[in-house]
């Protein structure tokens, strides 16, 4: 088990935003247009209106999006599988994410404000959580595997109808599902702040009933712990981070799956006083280097940043399903 001490979390601190400073100014110089660091800064403070909106207006909520979303979607994920004690319980592979965007999409059929694909997708997916908690209760890894796969599908079938339904505008909304943040906005971020800080407060929160839930359900009552609730209301409030996530970027998978598990692979440590921010900082991070490539690889072709996520998360997922033990 690593133990970080005073000195160690700062130098961590430190590492964690140099890496986001690195990695948001060169978000900025990439893009249909590539700029140099002067062009860059004359631009930001150039008297051009149209060229300042080029930075200010489009690649900065951009790049503070794909942090945000990041970091909703790490953060939950390592609830997650905390709360099943599951190392694939992350919230795309069991069904979670599918919930919430067939809310989202039900929303938008419905043509209610970009607010409500959140909400909607929220009562959509807490639904489906406590479902698949209630069935888990006795079920193996494969069989949550199994769940998740099944109800995926069946989600899938309902979105894929509704965006049938939509008409003239189903191709935004295929592109939407394939995980897109180009809709980023200032109001998008506004509004995503603010699940975001009520959820990593809450879980953070609730660090040490966490921890004491990696002794199992018996031993947390024995403590003084009633698991059944705080398991109810983390996936409640795990829930909430996803269904915003989805609703202004798609369907972006395995981010709850890969950098959870990275960092309890890196720290072998799974204190979430130490869990939960990490998973957080580089859930954020990870998404804007992911976003970045999808925008430049094949600029000005954009690709859909879920695939880049399915390309590094896949083979993790692979190998977690194959070996088949538990590590929480």
């Amino acid at each position: 088990m690593l133990n970080l001490n005073t000195h160690s979390k700062i130098l961590v601190i430190i590492g964690l935003l140099v890496a986001y400073i690195i990695a948001s100014f060169t978000a900025l110089c990439l893009g249909d247009e590539n700029l140099n660091p002067k062009e860059l800064f004359s631009y930001i403070f150039s008297q051009d209106e149209i060229l300042r909106q080029i930075i200010i207006d489009g690649r900065l909520p951009r790049i503070i999006m794909a942090i945000l979303i990041g970091m909703l979607l790490a953060s939950s994920g390592a609830i997650t599988q905390n709360v099943f004690s599951n190392p694939i319980a992350d919230p795309y592979i069991i069904g979670i994410a599918s919930a919430a965007t067939f809310g989202a999409v039900l929303a938008y059929l419905l043509k209610l404000n970009d607010y409500y694909y959140g909400i909607l997708g929220f009562v959509c997916s807490a639904f489906f959580a406590l479902g698949v908690f209630k069935i888990s209760s006795k079920a193996s890894i494969a069989t949550l595997l199994i769940i998740g796969i099944a109800a995926s599908s069946f989600l899938g079938a309902f979105t894929s109808f509704f965006t049938y339904l939509i008409g003239e505008d189903s191709f935004k909304i295929v592109a939407w599902l394939m995980g897109n943040i180009g809709n980023a906005s200032w109001f998008r971020v506004g509004i995503l702040i603010l699940p975001l800080i009520f959820c990593l407060f809450y879980f953070y929160a609730h660090k040490n009933e966490l921890n004491i839930l990696l002794s199992g359900d018996d031993e947390a009552r024995n403590l003084g712990v009633n698991a059944q609730k705080l398991k109810i209301n983390l996936l409640i409030v795990s829930s909430l981070a996803v269904s915003f996530a989805v609703a202004f970027s798609g369907l972006i998978g395995f981010v709850g799956l890969i950098i959870p598990h990275t960092i309890r692979l890196l720290l072998k440590n799974y204190d979430n006083a130490l869990v939960i921010p990490l998973c957080t900082a580089f859930g954020g991070l990870f998404l804007l280097i992911c976003d970045t490539l999808a925008r430049t690889l094949l600029a000005p072709v954009q690709i859909p940043i879920g695939i880049l996520t399915a390309f590094f998360g896949a083979p993790i997922f692979l190998y977690l399903a194959l070996s088949a033990r538990r590590f929480l």
